[in-house]
């Protein structure tokens, strides 16, 4: 059996680290990473943008890097996948209203397969409709999202992530290496040092 496949949503303005952070790691340990962005195919840019923590009412945003991405979108499968991971960022706000997006994260619920979102991220799973019943962190302006779709919002340091079964949250990139690390445990994987 080859190795596990992971899909994540990304989208222009994506948070930097969310997305670049969990792709390197996530090869680094041995997965298939495809990033896609809707309307886009592998080889195309995207934009990002750093967000960070410095003592406003709200995050501050930067210019990132440019992201390739290495899958097409329309030409993905679902099924073809073990987990799917969403970074946050402002790109959540807008890929949400893809179609196509939300059955990619309906199917992902439906078959009870590994969800990680951070940050934004559950903006994307309030859309799709399956937060009802489920606990899930976020960045603390995406509490009433949660709670709106019917989910259970925990509110959670920004260093920590949250873990709901098959839906692993956090609420922001200070909480990667929590967020990984259980995202990893979920999925099955075995770090011996």
């Amino acid at each position: 059996m080859g190795a596990k496949k992971i899909l994540i949503l990304a989208g222009d303005f994506v948070e930097d680290y969310e997305l670049m952070v969990p792709f390197q790691a996530l090869l680094m340990v041995g997965y298939e990473v495809a990033v896609v962005c809707p309307d886009k195919k592998a080889g195309d840019k995207i934009r990002t943008a750093i967000h960070d923590f410095e003592g406003d009412q709200t995050y501050s945003e930067k210019p990132g890097h440019n992201f390739a991405l290495n899958a097409t979108f329309a030409g993905i499968k679902a099924e073809d996948y073990d987990a799917l991971l969403i970074p946050g960022g402002r790109a959540p706000e807008y890929i949400r209203l893809n179609p196509d997006v939300i059955k990619i994260v309906q199917y992902f619920a439906g078959a009870n397969k590994l969800i990680a979102a951070i940050c934004h991220g559950p903006q994307i799973l309030a859309a799709a409709g399956v937060l009802k019943g489920r606990e899930c962190t976020a960045y603390p302006a995406v509490g009433p999202d949660v709670t709106n779709a019917g989910g259970v919002f925990v509110p959670t340091p920004v260093d920590q992530a949250h873990v709901d079964g098959n839906l692993v949250s956090a609420p922001a990139w200070p909480a990667h290496p929590a967020w990984l690390a259980a995202f990893l445990k979920v999925l099955g994987a075995k770090i011996v040092l």
